[in-house]
This record gives C-alpha cells, structure tokens and sequence, in this order.
C-alpha cells in the first residue's frame, strides 16, 4: 500500500498490485450509481422502471432466467442497494483482506473474492433447484451482494492464520478464527430464514475459502484462470503491449506443501536471485511456521520475505 485509507482509495486504480482498494472502490461507485438512479428514477416516478433494471443485474435462482442473463453470476458480486448492507461487508472486506494481501498478495486476493462470489452463486442454484423446501420460490428469488466472496476471504485468512487476534468492541481480543466460524455457524442457521438464498451463498464462499488455501499449500492455485482474465484487461486498458510471455509453474513443495506462483518468462537467462530474496526453501519453511504457529509468529525479515515472494 501507498498510502493513508482515503489516499488508497482515491487512488486505486492508478497503481497495480492493489486489488483490495480496487474491489472496495468498485463496490462503492455501484452502490452510489444505483442509488442515484434509484432517487431520480423514484421521483420521476419510474420506480418499477428501477427495479426492473435492478433485476437484470441481481443472480436469479431460476436457471431458465439465469440461461437468457448469464451476466449476473458476476454482476450480483458488486451489487448493493442497503447502506448497512455494503458497510458490513466492506468493513470485513477491509480488515481480512489485509491479511490476504499480505500473505499471499494482490492477485491472489482477487482470486478469493470472484472464485468465492462463484462458488457462492453456484451453491445458491443448486440449493434452491434441488431442495424441495425451495421449490415454491425459487423463480421468484434473486440475490446480490459481495457476501459471498467476502467470507471467502475471511475463511481464507483464517486458514492462513487462524491465531491471528482482532481486538473487538466489547469482546477484546478474539482470534480470527473464531471470527470466521461464528459467522459460517450464523449464516448455516439463516439458511431457512427470510435471507436464505443469501446465507446459502455464504456458504458456497466459505467452502471455497477453505479449500482454496487448502490446495495452495499443495502448490495448486486454483485462481490462475481468473489471474489470467485480470492480466489480459490489465494490459489492455493500459495499453501495455507487453511482449514478455507469461507463464506458470508449481512452486517446488516440501512434505508440508508450497504456494504456487508464477513467473515471467523470457529468451533471457533470468538474473541470479540477490541476497535479500527469498528461496523457495525459504518461503516454504516460512509457509510451515506460520501454519504451526500463526502469521504473528513471523519476525520482520520473514514478513518481508513472504510478502516479495507473494509479489512475482
């Protein structure tokens, strides 16, 4: 990061590795969007006009409607309308995706957010087809909302970290995952309340989040495509027309697993590694403390290690 909160976000999208501020800005600008036309729309008297548009952006659980408006498994992500809505969400989007970002970086942040969101949406379709108890509602329901790839997040850095501590209001000191399983636990209870399609999303990201660190350890990251997906549009509204050829390898793994990374490829012999970077036998004994004892374990040199290395 480069800056103090407001500078980051003013910012965002003027500097690279920094999907974090990118995700919470972009959620911001829908928000005030929709809530602009939705006041104009409103007084002009064209509110069903709104919400009908409103529909077009929002995932149906009905696969016939989803089929002639496949846009909305990814619309619905960045899609709010209730401000205590957006402001827990970023809130958390905020506060976990700090640690995500720092252990792991920008990209693999992005990573847990859209394949969460995914997940997310493909749980919320299954439920509501297959389960009989929503067989009444189900060509009526829509959902929006970052919920999903937001607790993606935070199972996610849970997983990494499940000893790093949050000082709460009230409660003090908690470690974050407890934090996590509190909200997992809620939002299974919710998944027969009056948000259900919602909660049902939530799990499908936590699922996901859990898995995604699961198997980044076994050196598999499953967010290559979507890394992929974000460097092609990154270049071209950057108008970058970089001739550097990018491809992937599986980090070198020991008996308790590796990140994968990846790395530019050129003609070139690469240069050798100085001394202030990290081996990959390095980063995987990094990897193992933390898994042992926590990320907070890290001493300042170990941090700054992992977060190089996040960053190739």
């Amino acid at each position: 990061m480069y800056g103090n909160f407001w500078d980051n976000l003013r910012n965002a999208f003027k500097h690279s590795d920094n999907s974090l501020y990118k995700l919470l800005a972009i959620n911001i600008l829908v928000f005030f969007v929709v809530l602009v036309f939705r006041v104009f729309m409103t007084i002009g008297g064209m509110k069903p006009l709104y919400e009908a548009a409103l529909d077009y952006l929002m995932m149906p659980a009905s696969i016939p409607r989803l089929a002639i408006q496949p846009w909305t498994i990814f619309t619905y992500m960045f899609l709010h309308v209730d401000f205590w809505h957006i402001l827990g969400n970023l809130l958390f989007l905020f506060w976990f995706g700090q640690l995500i970002h720092e252990f792991l970086g920008s990209r693999k942040l992005t990573n847990l957010y859209i394949l969460g969101g995914l997940s997310g949406a493909i749980f919320y379709i299954l439920i509501y087809n297959l389960s009989p108890y929503f067989s009444s509602s189900v060509d009526g329901s829509l959902m929006l909302g970052a919920s999903a790839g937001v607790l993606a997040i935070v199972v996610g850095a849970a997983t990494l970290s499940p000893n790093t501590t949050f000082h709460l209001i009230l409660l003090g000191p908690v470690k974050i995952v407890y934090i996590a399983a509190f909200y997992v636990i809620y939002s299974f209870a919710q998944t027969i309340g009056p948000n259900a399609g919602g909660n049902i999303a939530h799990i499908g990201g936590a699922l996901l989040g859990y898995l995604y660190i699961v198997q980044l350890r076994k050196g598999n990251d499953w967010g290559v495509p979507v890394q992929k997906v974000g460097i092609f549009f990154e270049d071209l509204f950057s108008g970058n027309k970089n001739k550097v050829k990018v491809s992937y390898r599986k980090a070198k793994t020991s008996s308790s697993g590796g990140f994968s990374s990846f790395t530019k490829a050129t003609k070139s012999t690469p240069p050798p590694i100085s001394s202030n970077d990290a081996t990959q036998e390095e980063i995987d004994q990094i990897l193992d403390k933390i898994a042992d004892r926590g990320y907070e374990a890290l001493n300042k040199e170990e941090k700054r290690k992992l977060f190089e290395f996040s960053k190739k």
